[in-house]
């Protein structure tokens, strides 16, 4: 964790800030301005990209990504430029929680992963790169969603080491923890070999949010 040198008033308010931009849930604004109901009535009742998709628009899938990514971005940099690191972290961890347990919606969210990965770009463009190449990477090679999202938030750490920058490392194994309390529904249908493949239909899906269908 970084030294804490930013007054505790503005940390209070850096955190209440991005937990609320966090806590936007844009999956359900976007589906319901465009016309396509209501999100949590939809497939898995999931907020993220991945049932926005179920939706038939994959417009609407993509503009829930980038915006889940940014909204996680957006708030380390914001937080970053005017306080520093230690805000900046603080404000990913907040804006992270605030997608997982959006105020809006009754603390009922997504899973994370669009967040997460926003996130990583923000505090080090190298390993948020190298996070979403090895989700690419298994999802090609196993088509499981979920697998490639969990291998790849728990790879965090190694490309952390690997470029040299321990600076979030307590941030990344925290968030990563979550992620994968996040996905324990998915957890349980990988071992009992019941877990959807990408691309597989299926009318009342509890899937992951992966980098390509994230939440």
């Amino acid at each position: 964790m970084p030294p804490i040198t930013t007054d505790p008033t503005l940390l209070i308010l850096t955190a209440v800030l991005a937990y609320l931009l966090g806590s936007v849930p844009f999956g359900v604004v976007l589906t319901r301005m465009m016309g396509l109901g209501d999100l949590r009535q939809i497939g898995s009742g999931n907020i993220g990209a991945t049932n926005v998709l179920r939706t038939g628009n994959k417009l609407a899938a993509a503009l829930t990504l980038l915006l889940d990514g940014a909204k996680g971005a957006v708030a380390v940099l914001i937080a970053q430029w005017f306080l520093g690191e230690d805000a900046a972290q603080l404000a990913g961890l907040a804006a992270f929680l605030g997608h997982l347990y959006p105020v809006w919606l009754g603390f009922k969210g997504g899973k994370g992963v669009a967040t997460f990965l926003g996130i990583l770009l923000a505090l080090n463009w190298l390993v948020g790169l190298a996070v979403c190449a090895t989700w690419l990477v298994v999802a090609l090679v196993m088509r499981v969603s979920s697998i490639a999202a969990l291998l790849a938030a728990a790879s965090t750490a190694l490309w952390m080491l690997f470029f040299g920058d321990g600076r979030f490392l307590i941030l990344a194994l925290i968030l990563t923890v979550l992620i994968y309390v996040r996905h324990s529904a998915n957890l349980a249908r990988i071992k009992a070999g019941t877990e959807p493949r990408i691309g597989q239909k299926k009318q009342a899906a509890v899937e992951t949010e992966g980098p390509s269908s994230a939440g």
